[in-house]
């Protein structure tokens, strides 16, 4: 229990799982590949997976030491908790691509120097 509240997880290959038998097991990286996913090759429905498991994951390691009857009751039962997110969503992934264009726009202006990292 220690464990959970001290590192709930920093990632999906890090944490622990319950077998079919009942047995816990702790897992864990053999190596820190630090890979990145990339996303814009996915379909929606792998796309919709893998949001799920980030933000189940996102939740887990906020909510980690919190009380989650407690957080459900406060959100409530309506949807508006969700919509009022993917308002959020859209909206910072508006802004990271004007971030982006603006940062382009900087480096072919030489107004900065980007290295690409590969």
């Amino acid at each position: 229990m220690g464990q959970r509240f001290m590192q709930p997880a920093s990632d999906l290959f890090l944490g622990w799982v319950t077998g079919p038998e009942g047995r816990h097991f702790y897992v864990g990286q053999l190596r820190d590949v630090k890979l990145s996913p990339v996303v814009e090759s996915y379909d929606a429905a792998s796309l919709s997976i893998y949001g799920t498991a980030c933000g189940w994951v996102l939740a887990r390691a906020h909510a980690k030491a919190g009380d989650p009857w407690a957080i459900s009751g406060y959100l409530g039962k309506s949807a508006e908790f969700d919509e009022t997110m993917g308002k959020f969503a859209l909206a910072y992934a508006d802004q990271a691509e004007r971030d982006h264009a603006a940062l382009q726009s900087a480096v072919r202006a030489g107004t900065i120097v980007a290295i690409a990292e590969r």
